[in-house]
């Protein structure tokens, strides 16, 4: 069975250029096949601006680049793709990306919506990462969480991610919470390993989870 190769997920940049050091040092530190461009909010101009920053350094080592939603900038920004979070919302972007860009689906919260998404024409489905972050404020005063709410135990994703890799063609994408998920989440069969934002706060840097995880996975 082949190693999965590297998903890397960014922070929310607000200034991708100071980002693009730590960024390259990553890409270089192991089998990195695609990177998660995550934005901070701002006009359509500085968004399509970051993109294109980012773009073109991880496209010179052959590494894709997706946008975290924002499908319609996709063409733009000159990105591979995009990923959208939960079947509704990756069925109404496909048609802003096929057949030429990458259409990846997220935030399935049952097997039901992974062959859902999948038979809409995903061309990876991404397994255990969190949902999004709600907006400031959004639902004071409520203490209810969920099932969708909540990231799945890792139990869950081992679960379907050995359902979707044994059953269906279409690449599937493990999402790892830390270093000690990785080889579990290897173990499945996934295509890819996601390693979420929390890389690059990590005291020895992102290059040295990278490499870390790169020796698991050999």
């Amino acid at each position: 069975m082949r190693a999965p190769r590297l998903y890397l997920i960014t922070p929310l940049l607000e200034d991708p250029a100071a980002f693009l050091p730590d960024l390259d040092l990553a890409l270089g530190a192991g089998d990195v096949a695609a990177v998660l461009l995550r934005l901070a909010a701002a006009d359509e101009r500085t968004l399509i601006a970051r993109a294109k920053t980012v773009a073109a350094a991880a496209q010179r080592r052959d590494v894709a680049v997706l946008l975290d939603g924002h499908a319609d900038l996709v063409l733009r920004a000159g990105a591979d793709g995009a990923h959208l979070t939960g079947v509704d919302a990756f069925a109404a972007a496909l048609a802003l990306l096929k057949p030429e860009r990458i259409a990846g689906a997220g935030g399935v919260r049952s097997r039901h919506d992974a062959m859902l998404a999948g038979e809409t024409g995903a061309d990876y489905v991404m397994f255990g990462e969190p949902p999004p972050s709600p907006p400031p404020h959004a639902g004071e005063g409520k203490s209810e969480t969920k099932v969708g709410d909540r990231r799945p135990s890792l139990e869950e994703t081992l679960d379907r991610l050995e359902w979707w890799a044994h059953l269906v063609e279409i690449p599937c994408v493990g999402y790892a919470a830390s270093l000690d998920e990785v080889a579990a989440l290897a173990h499945t069969g996934a295509d890819f390993i996601a390693l979420g934002d929390w890389i690059w706060t990590e005291p020895q840097g992102a290059a040295a989870v990278i490499a870390a995880t790169a020796e698991q996975l050999a």
